[in-house]
């Protein structure tokens, strides 16, 4: 369904951005007026990495007067596979301000507002309060659902995305005219279920395919053109490279949205909500859980362990620590792996952080091995406590 401008127009453009928007203008569509409401708008994207890279480009690009970008991580090498805002230059430096320096590179007329901070339930409401339009481009689900609530409490529009391996998604929730995110998905998935980014992986043009479909949802909302995937899902295989779209309807019975609403203002804790760790393995892991250092203690001192990584066969590929065998998650939860387990020694268990080894133990604690510990912070931990020269990913 075409909807209204989300924006007036500014009241004129200057010789330089006639010049350097001329392609919009000639289009029918867009012209003047569309130009100049591009002008006035004002877009926060919330994320500057893999989904935010294309979109702060393009926006820029686009001639968006004002844009925000807020983001609290750094720049690390393994982002450069698919953060193409950042480059080499930019490694260990804050990503909004590297973002930042992009943005202004290619579009120096645009304002630009860095907003060097994490996106917490004290200040969601009064940042995206400033903001006409919201681009999300997190990376897990508790943030994907305060965005989504934040958005609909201040009744504003925003553009979602989602990417993994070679997969991809892309809609726009908007309560005032179709569903919000919670009608799609009313519960997130229970912990361990789907794995991040980070975890599984993404091929890194996915992002530049998303991303610049979130833009081209940004620019319609903001001038009014178009269709907007607002009620509409659109789902995107790489590999078949085969997009198609689901109907999404707003459920009457929403939460959030709903004819009577339960949820009325933010939850004050989003984590605790999604679960990024099931309450099950949080117990398992209380008193049970050993530092990187702890390990090569244990190792140097030839303690009768039994160390286990529970990543996958690629991941134990890029690295792996010295005398761990490689026995995936997954054969634990169908229940395979427990017949493999010594049961003359201690067993430590590992992954990447640390929340796949806590699902894994709660399953071996339960399975008898009562003294069966994890190795807190994963892999990563013992790079950077025990052998920095090893590749973190």
């Amino acid at each position: 369904m075409s909807l209204p401008p989300l924006v007036e127009p500014a009241a004129e453009l200057t010789v330089d951005e006639v010049r350097r928007y001329s392609r919009h203008l000639i289009i029918p569509d867009v012209g003047m007026a569309g130009q100049k409401r591009l002008k006035n708008a004002k877009v926060l994207c919330v994320g500057a990495g893999g989904l935010g890279s294309p979109a702060l480009l393009y926006l820029a690009a686009a001639g968006v007067g004002t844009l925000g970008i807020i983001d609290f991580d750094v720049v690390d090498e393994s982002n450069l596979q698919r953060q193409v805002i950042h480059g080499q230059s930019d490694v260990g430096r804050l990503k909004a301000e590297s973002a930042a320096a992009s943005v202004r590179e290619i579009n120096p007329l645009v304002d630009v507002v860095v907003h060097n901070t994490a996106l917490t339930t004290d200040n969601v409401m009064e940042i995206f309060s400033q903001y006409d339009l919201i681009v999300d481009g997190t990376d897990n689900f508790a943030t994907r659902y305060m965005v989504n609530d934040a958005a609909v409490l201040l009744g504003k529009p925003y553009v979602w995305g989602s990417i993994y391996r070679f997969d991809g998604q892309a809609s726009v929730f908007w309560s005032e005219h179709g569903p919000c995110y919670r009608c799609l998905y009313p519960e997130p998935p229970p912990p361990g279920m789907v794995p991040s980014c980070a975890e599984g992986g993404v091929l890194g043009v996915l992002c530049a395919s998303i991303g610049s479909i979130q833009v081209n949802e940004a620019i319609k909302l903001l001038t009014g053109i178009g269709e907007p995937l607002v009620g509409r899902l659109m789902i995107y295989d790489a590999l078949e490279m085969n997009y198609r779209t689901v109907k999404v309807r707003k459920d009457p019975e929403c939460v959030l949205c709903g004819k009577n609403p339960t949820v009325t203002e933010l939850l004050e804790d989003y984590e605790a909500f999604c679960g990024a760790v099931s309450q099950e393995a949080q117990e398992a892991a209380s008193g049970s859980t050993i530092t990187a250092a702890e390990l090569k203690s244990l190792q140097d001192a030839d303690e009768n362990i039994y160390v286990i990584d529970v990543r996958e066969p690629n991941e134990y590929e890029i690295v792996s620590i010295p005398g761990a065998v490689l026995i995936p998650k997954g054969e634990f939860l169908n229940g395979s792996a427990l017949e493999k387990l010594p049961q003359d020694k201690r067993i430590v268990l590992h992954c990447k952080s640390g929340a796949r080894s806590a699902e894994v133990l709660a399953i071996v604690k339960n399975a008898g091995f009562s003294d069966a510990v994890h190795l807190g912070g994963g892999v990563l931990s013992w790079i950077k406590t025990v052998d920095p020269s090893l590749p973190a990913y």
